[in-house]
């Protein structure tokens, strides 16, 4: 059985830890990197470092950054009494790009998934609490994915802070423009039905 050079066979199994990446798709990528100029591998590779060293997490909302606080918790421009929770910093990267938020954001860094031993204790739950309690929020938006782990975690937490004297709102989701109804799944009709609006008629 052919085997490859030891250096190419170590990095396509590094390469194929990454979620969403398997075998064929590592050893495009590892033959990739062995025909672009050494340079670009070694920026690459330093972009990779740079990451693990220098960004982490805010001590406030639990993005990503690389000064603390974020630039989101540090901007005094942004609504101090809105507050919307999200599963991963990646959620904050794409509701920022609609430019249709200016409040401020909790990261929970997971949902809530029995099946892989996360529970409401592995999430960064205590922490959003104390930032309910301290701060002075008047509407919070739940905005977990629309999966069966969002939609337990969104009900855990919709649990936890009904007794709150602040109006708790779920973000809508519903059928993407352009699909067919036939397509989507039954989560998804369900939160569209939900989340239907009065048209108005002229």
């Amino acid at each position: 059985m052919y085997e490859y050079a030891e250096p190419i066979a170590k990095l396509i199994e590094e390469l194929k830890k990454i979620p969403t990446i398997g075998a064929k798709t590592a050893q495009r990528i590892a033959f990739h990197l062995l025909r672009i100029p050494k340079e670009e591998a070694e920026k690459l590779a330093k972009a990779i470092v740079d990451v693990k060293e220098k960004v982490f997490y805010c001590s406030i909302c639990n993005n990503i950054t690389h000064i603390d606080p974020c630039l989101i918790c540090s901007d005094d421009s942004r609504d101090p009494y809105t507050l919307m929770i999200v599963e991963e910093p990646y959620n904050v990267s794409a509701i920022e790009k609609t430019k249709a938020y200016k409040g401020r954001y909790h990261v929970l860094l997971g949902a809530i998934s029995p099946l892989k031993g996360v529970g409401p204790e592995n999430l960064k739950i205590n922490s959003l609490l104390k930032r309910i309690k301290e701060g002075n929020f008047r509407e919070i938006i739940i905005a977990t994915n629309p999966t069966v782990e969002g939609e337990a975690t969104a009900s855990y937490l919709i649990d936890l802070l009904k007794n709150y004297n602040i109006k708790l709102t779920r973000i809508a989701v519903g059928l993407p423009v352009g699909s067919d109804i036939d397509y989507a799944d039954q989560v998804t009709i369900a939160r569209a039905l939900e989340g239907r609006y009065e048209l108005k008629l002229k």
